[in-house]
């Protein structure tokens, strides 16, 4: 059997903190791809990495690159790959040249890692995981786009800080486009069972849905330069490890919808069940009149933003 393999494609600050979740978890070992005038940055990451090991009491290994012959067979590979928004962007600012990168990188993962569970976080997010699909002709099972599972965890962050109880205690879900158009459910989150609108009055829970959606804006902004990558790198990596483990663990992602939620041949966020066989299900949850109304127009504004991909 030997160890997993994890591809990342894309060396910046995603792709390193990915690097170093999976040496730390010891989900396999970890190649990191990216173009040839960084290959000696991401190699000198993988380096380093490589020397944290003795501290962490991990054995996998860490290596850095430009050619895509490494990510050979590789068991998942992550996409980061892609220019990241400045102040005042939208995701969908960044789409024609994220686009051409994607291309090039579906080629390659096709030719190299053709078995391989495919996790995009790059932007504009269900765009490009859409054009990842039609380029690379992988199954619908093997590509996923990573947005949900960070909506959610910023929905979930929120609604702990408002109330001053654990995290952990949070479960809510977060439909629809990655970008300002997502439906946060209110409805169903609760917090150690209880339901939120029992703990939070109306006017604080409608602050957390806007900040949520605007949550990756609210980091652009105060980086100054760039946008956020502990947070999205986590989601991604939760996404790989219920797959290679097969945790079957229910993760909002962009899933290729084909009649759910009434939504066809479109990558939207909707609760994936990922397992070893990647997105094994979509659970489609019974939504109010309001909810509907609310994903038709995050669904159509990503139909409108993959409609100018061409593809």
């Amino acid at each position: 059997m030997g160890r997993k393999k994890i591809a990342l494609i894309g060396g910046g600050q995603i792709g390193q903190i990915l690097a170093l979740l999976a040496s730390q978890k010891e989900l396999g070992d970890v190649v990191i791809l990216d173009i040839p005038q960084f290959e000696n940055p991401v190699k000198g990451k993988a380096l380093d990495l490589m020397e944290m090991r003795p501290l962490d009491n991990t054995s996998v290994n860490i290596t850095g690159t430009s050619d895509y012959a490494d990510i050979s067979d590789s068991d998942v590979v992550i996409i980061t790959a892609g220019v990241p928004r400045r102040p005042g962007m939208s995701r969908d600012d960044l789409l024609e040249i994220n686009l051409k990168i994607i291309g090039d990188v579906a080629e390659n993962v096709k030719k190299y890692a053709p078995d391989a569970f495919v996790i995009v976080v790059s932007n504009p997010l269900d765009a490009i995981v859409y054009a990842f699909y039609k380029v690379s002709g992988f199954s619908k099972n093997k590509v996923i786009g990573m947005a949900g599972a960070l909506d959610s965890s910023r929905f979930k962050a929120f609604i702990a800080m408002e109330t001053g109880y654990s995290p952990q205690d949070v479960q809510c879900l977060v439909l629809g486009g990655h970008g300002d158009t997502m439906v946060p459910l209110t409805r169903l989150a609760t917090v150690g069972g209880i339901p939120v609108t029992e703990l939070l009055d109306k006017e604080t829970i409608e602050g957390i849905e806007q900040r949520t959606r605007m949550a990756g804006g609210e980091i652009v902004k105060l980086l100054g330069n760039g946008s956020a990558f502990f947070s999205p790198a986590k989601s991604a990596m939760t996404m790989a490890e219920s797959y290679l483990l097969d945790q079957k663990r229910i993760i909002p992602s962009a899933g290729l919808c084909e009649g759910e939620y009434g939504i066809k041949d479109l990558f939207i966020g909707v609760p994936c069940v990922i397992g070893s066989d990647g997105i094994e299900k979509i659970i489609e949850v019974e939504l109010t009149a309001e909810e509907k109304a609310a994903l038709k127009v995050t669904a159509d504004h990503v139909a409108s933003v993959v409609e100018e991909t061409g593809l």
